[in-house]
C-alpha cells in the first residue's frame, strides 16, 4: 500500500487512539488542544513520509511524535509541573517506554473511558453522537453532517456547544460504574450503529460501501462486550444486527460497482459466518429482562440474512413491535415494505398516507416500487426524485435501471 493509501487509513484508524490517549492525559478541558495535537501529527507524517519514506513501524512514529508534541506543549503552557506530570513524564520518557503503551488494552481503556466520558447524561444525546463520531471515530464535519442529514455549519456549532458543555462539567474520564450504565451506554450504542450504517449505506463521497468503516463499528462494540461492566444485552444485540447486515456486504455491490438491491442480491453471495456469529450474539442478547430496539432490529436483520418460506410475515410482526416502541417515520417506512412483501402495494400505499420523509431516496424509491404497478406516471415521478436526491453515483445507477424497467 503506498503513502497516498495508507495514510489516510492510519488517520482512520489511530487518530482516535492519540485522541483519546492525549485526553486521558489533558482531560476533557483541553480536548481541542489533543485535537490539535493529533492533527499536527499527521501533517508532520505527511510532510516527513512524503519525503523520507515511511518508517518501518509507522504506527510507533506516530505516537512518539504525538507525544514529543504534547511534552512540548506542556512545556509552553506552564503546567509542566509535579502536579501534571509525574506519570505522564514516566510513562513517555523516551520511545523505547512509549512502546510498552502501544497494548490493545492501554488504547481499548483509554477509548472506553472517552466514549463514556463524551455520552454523559448532562450533554444532549445529539451532542453525545457528534463528539463521539468526531473523537473516536475520526468523522470529518461533512461525514457528521451526512449522518445527521445536516449541514456543516450546523455540526460545527453544535461540536463548539458540546465542547464548551464537557468543559463546564469537567466531566471525569472514566467506565460508569454498573448502577449508572444503562443512563450512559445508550448514546455510545447509537454513536457506534450510525458509523456502521455510514459505512453500509454511506451517503458521503462516492463509495456507497465502505467495510473499514463497517468493521470499525464492530470493532468499537467489541471493545464492550468484552469489558465486564459494558458487557449488557443491548451491547450483544447490536452487535448481532451487525453482524447479519455485515453477512450480505459482499453481495450487494456488483462486478462493475453497481449497487445491488435487497431484492435482486445472490442468497449463495450471502456470508454463513457472519450469520452464525450474529447468532452467537443475539442468543447472548437474552439474557436481559427487557427487549430494545436493537434486540428487534437484530431479529429482523437475522430473517433479512437466511433464505425461509415465511420470511416475510416474521419480518412484518416484528416491525409491529418495533414500531410500537419506537414510532418513527423510518420504522413505518420499512414496515410498509414488509406489508408491501406480504399483502401487496395498496396496503403498504395506505400504511405510507401519513409517513413523510420527501428528502429520503429511499422513501421515492419505495413509493415508486409501490406505484409502478397501477400508475407509471406516479412511479416515475418518484423514482426520478429518488434519482435526484442520491448522492452516490453508483446507487443513482441502480435507481435508474428501477425507472428504466417502466
Amino acid at each position: 500500500m503506498n503513502l497516498d493509501a495508507r495514510l489516510p487509513h492510519l488517520f482512520r484508524t489511530e487518530y482516535r487512539k492519540i485522541v483519546s490517549v492525549l485526553c486521558r492525559t489533558f482531560g476533557l478541558k483541553d480536548v481541542e488542544t489533543a485535537e490539535d495535537i493529533a492533527s499536527e501529527t499527521f501533517l508532520t507524517a505527511a510532510q516527513s513520509w512524503g519525503i523520507e519514506g515511511m518508517p518501518p513501524n509507522p504506527t510507533a512514529w506516530l505516537y512518539t511524535v504525538a507525544r514529543n508534541k504534547a511534552s512540548n506543549h506542556l512545556k509552553r503552557s506552564g503546567i509542566y509541573s509535579k502536579q501534571v506530570m509525574p506519570e505522564y513524564s514516566r510513562q513517555y520518557n523516551s520511545p523505547a517506554e512509549f512502546k510498552d503503551d502501544l497494548s490493545n488494552e492501554f488504547f481499548e481503556d483509554s477509548q472506553l473511558r472517552l466514549m463514556f466520558a463524551l455520552c454523559h447524561p448532562s450533554v444532549p444525546a445529539e451532542m453525545q453522537v457528534s463528539m463521539c463520531l468526531r473523537l473516536l471515530c475520526g468523522f470529518g464535519v461533512g461525514e457528521i453532517a451526512d449522518a445527521f442529514m445536516t449541514d456543516k455549519e450546523n455540526i460545527s456549532k453544535r461540536l463548539l456547544r458540546a465542547k464548551e458543555r464537557l468543559r463546564n462539567l469537567n466531566v471525569s474520564l472514566e467506565i460508569p460504574p454498573t448502577d449508572q450504565l444503562h443512563a450512559r451506554i445508550g448514546p455510545v450504542l447509537t454513536t457506534i450503529y450510525l458509523l456502521f450504517n455510514e459505512g453500509y449505506y454511506s451517503n458521503s463521497g462516492d463509495q456507497v460501501l465502505r467495510r473499514d468503516l463497517c468493521l470499525e463499528a464492530i470493532r468499537l462494540n467489541t471493545m464492550l462486550i468484552e469489558h465486564d461492566v459494558t458487557n449488557v444485552p443491548q451491547a450483544n444485540a447490536l452487535m448481532a444486527l451487525m453482524c447479519f447486515h455485515f453477512s450480505r456486504f459482499d453481495s450487494r455491490m456488483g462486478v462493475e460497482g453497481e449497487v445491488i438491491l435487497y431484492d435482486d442480491q445472490d442468497v449463495s453471495a450471502w456470508n454463513a459466518d457472519w450469520v452464525s456469529r450474529g447468532g452467537f450474539f443475539l442468543q447472548r442478547s437474552r439474557q436481559g429482562d427487557s427487549i430494545t430496539s436493537f434486540h428487534l432490529e437484530a431479529a429482523i436483520a437475522y430473517h433479512h440474512a437466511v433464505a425461509e418460506p415465511d420470511k416475510w410475515n416474521n419480518i412484518l410482526h416484528l416491525y409491529n413491535q418495533l414500531l410500537q416502541i419506537n414510532p418513527s417515520p423510518v420504522v413505518a417506512m420499512n414496515r410498509a415494505y414488509a406489508l408491501y412483501k406480504v399483502a401487496g402495494p395498496e396496503d403498504a400505499l395506505a400504511a405510507l398516507e401519513d409517513v413523510s420523509l420527501s428528502d429520503s431516496h429511499l422513501y421515492h424509491a419505495l413509493l415508486g416500487q409501490l406505484w409502478s404497478s397501477r400508475d407509471d406516471d406516479r412511479a416515475r415521478d418518484h423514482f426520478l426524485q429518488a434519482i435526484a436526491i442520491a448522492r452516490s453515483p453508483a446507487l443513482k445507477v441502480a435507481l435508474q435501471k428501477k425507472l428504466d424497467q417502466l
